[in-house]
């Protein structure tokens, strides 16, 4: 069976964002209230937009930065969902600085915040980039190299954090190394989009996509609704050996970005055969990037009783039509 939060106040940071509205839709249709904290750096305002009207849907237009509106946004809820953060290896390359504030100084803040309004449990997003150069596959959470950015380094520091404030204090939490989300709501704009809307993006405009590297790289990826499950399995669970410790959250297989890639031109080109025409262009490879990712979920099942629901192929087809409709609308305006 699988736990849901129901009736309910949650707190979603970053809920503008990709899988943080994907959670804030969810926590709504189950009969929630949902707190929503964004200050909307990468998150967008469409993707709460139909929430704005629903009297259990409250927007703090807010920033992890300022304790304040942490404080703000965590009174009287009772479970933190905390997606809120500067993804990307390359962005936190290229701007390590700002990375670390939010990630970290941010983190920190949620922590007292939630620490001080009493919360039942903090679930946070942590990241499978916390394995670094560990070469072991598959990856179990109790073996990590040395971080290969400062994006892992914060993730990283997250899980640090969060065990000192259990200990310390008694704040519940739970960490979920999220492997390669990916689904409905994440944009392929901007250099740090991520590969598959970016892939899509580009097929549905008849161009070549950039693979960076050789394409044999390999990744996990993992479709939101799993996301969505191990989220209020985590929070839910009345399991005390699942409390103060960290999970990874997948499908538990890995695909090439060439296979990737080739599975995407199938599917697309169901509808317009000249897709299958298209090959990809091979650029450089980026730094800080791992070179295989393949996580093993056999924790998160047996504490969690996580069950992925999709697959990367399951995932991918239902994904297309919201991308589809993305395309079709940037092509309008």
């Amino acid at each position: 069976m699988i736990h849901t939060i129901t009736s309910t106040r949650v707190l979603v940071t970053g809920g503008a964002g990709f899988i943080g509205s994907n959670l804030c839709e969810t926590l709504l249709a189950q009969g929630n209230e949902v707190v929503c904290l964004d200050n909307f750096a990468t998150g967008r305002r469409e993707n709460i937009q139909p929430f704005l009207q629903n009297k259990k849907f409250r927007l703090i237009e807010g920033d992890i930065r300022n304790l304040a509106d942490c404080q703000q946004a965590t009174d009287g809820v009772a479970y933190v969902l905390h997606q809120a953060a500067l993804g990307s290896v390359n962005r936190s390359v290229n701007n390590p600085i700002t990375t670390n504030e939010v990630n970290v100084g941010g983190f920190l803040n949620m922590l007292v915040a939630s620490r001080d309004a009493n919360v039942k449990r903090f679930v946070y997003a942590a990241s499978s980039s916390t394995y670094g150069d560990s070469p072991s596959l598959p990856k179990t959470e109790d073996v990590i190299g040395k971080p290969l950015s400062p994006y892992a380094v914060t993730k990283y520091v997250n899980e640090l954090y969060a065990k000192v404030f259990a200990d310390l204090y008694g704040l519940e939490s739970i960490g979920l190394r999220y492997f390669n989300v990916f689904g409905q709501r994440q944009q392929p704009d901007g250099e740090y989009a991520a590969v598959i809307p970016k892939f899509v993006s580009s097929l549905l405009q008849g161009k070549a996509p950039t693979i960076n590297g050789d394409g044999e790289q390999t990744r996990d990826f993992t479709y939101i609704a799993n996301v969505l499950q191990a989220n209020q399995l985590a929070a839910t669970t009345t399991n005390p050996a699942a409390v103060n410790t960290v999970y990874n959250i997948a499908y538990g297989q890995n695909t090439s970005l060439n296979n990737l890639f080739q599975q995407l031109k199938n599917l697309l080109a169901i509808d317009q055969p000249a897709l299958q025409a298209i090959q990809p262009i091979y650029g450089a490879t980026r730094q800080g990037d791992i070179r295989h990712s393949l996580a093993s979920i056999d924790k998160a099942q047996e504490l969690l009783g996580y069950s992925p629901t999709h697959n990367l192929l399951q995932g991918l087809q239902a994904s297309l039509q919201w991308y589809k409709e993305l395309e079709q609308e940037r092509n309008i305006t």
